[in-house]
């Protein structure tokens, strides 16, 4: 092992604790996990934990996704064979085709902030509670 990697290991006497300037942005705990054997992962995907978990996700993610599908070829397949019904004037220049078009944006914004505060409020600590009942991280 070269003196680099060896002093790169060892640290610093900043990296020292009780030292005020220990960590880089005063944290002071260490992100590696407490064990050196890995979590057993299959145990992780049997539990009941974990396929109440997927179940959860797939009751958001499942609809969701079904949903924009629909809505995005719908669009597509009306601006193909429906011409006229998309130049209909609504108000001024803008046209049905331009509102869906628009509509299309919002509902990709609107479904990815539903998706982050659900998975925020349902899968995150779910997904907390999992690892630390794993020995993923020491809270």
């Amino acid at each position: 092992m070269s003196n680099a990697t060896q002093s790169a290991l060892r640290g610093s006497q900043r990296d020292q604790p009780g030292n005020p300037h220990a960590a880089f942005g005063g944290i002071d705990k260490s992100s590696v996990r407490a064990t050196n054997e890995p979590p057993d992962f299959i145990a992780i995907q049997e539990s009941a934990e974990f396929r109440a978990l997927r179940r959860r996700l797939k009751w958001f993610v499942f609809p969701a996704t079904a949903f924009f599908l629909i809505w995005y070829i719908g669009y597509v397949a009306i601006a193909a064979y429906a011409r006229e019904f998309m130049a209909r004037p609504l108000i001024g220049e803008i046209n049905v085709g331009l509102v869906m078009g628009i509509g299309q944006f919002i509902t990709t914004v609107g479904l990815t902030a539903l998706y982050v505060r659900f998975a925020r409020r349902r899968i995150d600590p779910e997904v907390d509670r999992i690892r630390l009942d794993a020995g993923e991280f020491d809270q």
